[in-house]
């Protein structure tokens, strides 16, 4: 038993929270559980991030037609369950009013100052970090929490494509993609193989005179169910190895959607579960029926055409560029914590290996939905601040960092989208485990509070 109640922990550390996004409310909800005194700061007007369509942070890679594709179950909260009401998959209104409800029913919103920005974040000498606003007021804290998301800094192709200066039609990111409105009778190249690729390929099928679907690489797509239930509710356990469990989904998958070359799009040049894969009900049909045309990856663009790897070229009024994003901490001095290509080394996705008192909540990218997994993050980090839980030794904590990373690098397609990939229930059962391990560390040194208030705070080496 700790020697910090609940109730009454006057010595405990006091916190910032950067970002009320899914993530972020998750995180709140825990530090305050956890007795933790903190200032959340959210950019926008209201909590959801990503989730919100049309937020007025112009942070949001929301269009009007989205809905998820990890299936509600799997996108709860453990401590908060989305209604019985809401479909499998639910629209991105109905997730946004889900994140409302959650932070009102757990009294988080007067805790979280909103329209408020963090323009620098700096860590004194002595471990205590000055946060100051976009409004000028600098306050400090004993520990920082970083939720500022991680999909909505557009990251567009680079070096850009010969011609792209000379292209007289619409060069846009999926970023900016709000409907199909404005691709009506135009002719629409799409690049890219994601869920965001395939959403607005589809959906300019609808209206567009010819879409055409670029691929840089195959990737294997799944459908969102399978006999019924979502296939994501399957119950692969993580007690089961790997390679059986990826041996399953191969012979579901092979069973489902067959080859995808029979499509036109190119076979994954990696095993299922190498690469983050697409799930989509729609592409395979339009696909099937002519309304989009698979084509190979861009090599040039002309005045008013695209030409491909194959030596084909085609007419067109608007290319989308659905290339992912870039993970940036703009409050942050890059020669400081940053992520060049999108690679930031943290011990299990939360902790800096220098930096001893900066958390990061949901800077990974699950095969499944972020949120339970920042929930978990929150609760840990809740216990660190409380001494509650202490870390492996800096030894320790490096060849644990690296054991991971040569895991990660070895099973996954290397590109800056594979940087921080985890598996949702190995990751949950991982950190269940390793929190154990710490709880019992804790308790071997006597509760020591990890970031004393106002003290100095030694560096990790």
């Amino acid at each position: 038993m700790s020697r910090f109640s609940r109730t009454r922990a006057p010595q405990l550390p006091t916190a910032c929270l950067i970002g009320a996004g899914s993530s972020g409310i998750a995180a709140a909800k825990q530090l305050q559980d956890a007795g933790i005194e903190f200032d959340c700061f959210e950019k926008s007007d209201r909590v959801g991030g990503n989730w919100v369509f049309g937020n007025r942070n112009g942070m949001s890679a929301a269009y009007r037609s989205l809905h998820i594709n990890t299936s509600r179950d799997r996108m709860e909260y453990a401590s908060f369950p989305m209604p019985a009401s809401l479909p499998d998959f639910p629209h991105h209104s109905q997730i946004a009013r889900y994140f409302d409800s959650y932070v009102d029913h757990f009294g988080l919103r007067e805790r979280i100052e909103f329209e408020t920005g963090v323009a620098d974040a700096s860590r004194r000498p002595d471990g205590v970090w000055e946060v100051t606003t976009e409004h000028g007021e600098t306050r400090r804290y004993d520990a920082l929490l970083v939720a500022n998301g991680h999909h909505w800094d557009p990251r567009w192709p680079e070096p850009a494509f010969p011609g792209a200066d000379g292209f007289e039609g619409v060069q846009m990111h999926s970023h900016s993609y709000v409907d199909n409105t404005d691709l009506r009778d135009k002719n629409v190249v799409v690049l890219g193989m994601g869920n965001s690729a395939m959403d607005i390929a589809v959906e300019a099928s609808q209206v567009a005179s010819n879409v055409y679907l670029a691929a840089r690489r195959g990737v294997h797509i799944i459908p969102k169910y399978l006999w019924g239930r979502p296939l994501d509710q399957m119950g692969l356990s993580p007690r089961i190895p790997w390679a059986v469990r990826r041996k399953i989904l191969e012979t579901i998958i092979r069973s489902t959607t067959g080859s995808l070359t029979r499509y036109g799009l190119p076979e994954p040049d990696h095993p299922i579960g190498s690469a983050h894969p697409t799930i989509s009900d729609e592409i395979l049909s339009c696909l099937t029926h002519g309304t989009i045309t698979p084509k190979p990856n861009i090599a040039s663009l002309g005045s008013d055409s695209v030409r491909f790897t194959d030596g084909s070229t085609v007419e067109a009024d608007v290319v989308v560029y659905c290339t992912g994003y870039k993970v940036t901490f703009p409050f942050f001095d890059p020669s400081f914590i940053s992520a060049p290509g999108n690679d930031l080394p943290l011990f299990r996705r939360v902790f800096h290996p220098r930096v001893p008192n900066v958390f990061f909540i949901g800077l990974l990218q699950p095969l499944g939905a972020i949120m339970p997994l920042a929930e978990a993050q929150g609760q840990w980090v809740g216990e660190y601040l409380r001494g509650e839980y202490a870390l492996p030794d800096p030894r320790a904590m490096r060849h644990d960092m690296e054991r991971e990373r040569r895991r990660m690098f070895k099973r996954y397609v290397a590109s800056p989208r594979h940087t921080m990939q985890v598996d949702y229930d190995d990751y949950l059962l991982d950190l269940a485990r390793e929190r154990e391990r710490g709880q019992a560390r804790a308790r071997e040194r006597g509760f020591t509070l990890p970031v004393p208030r106002r003290a100095p705070v030694p560096t990790v080496a």
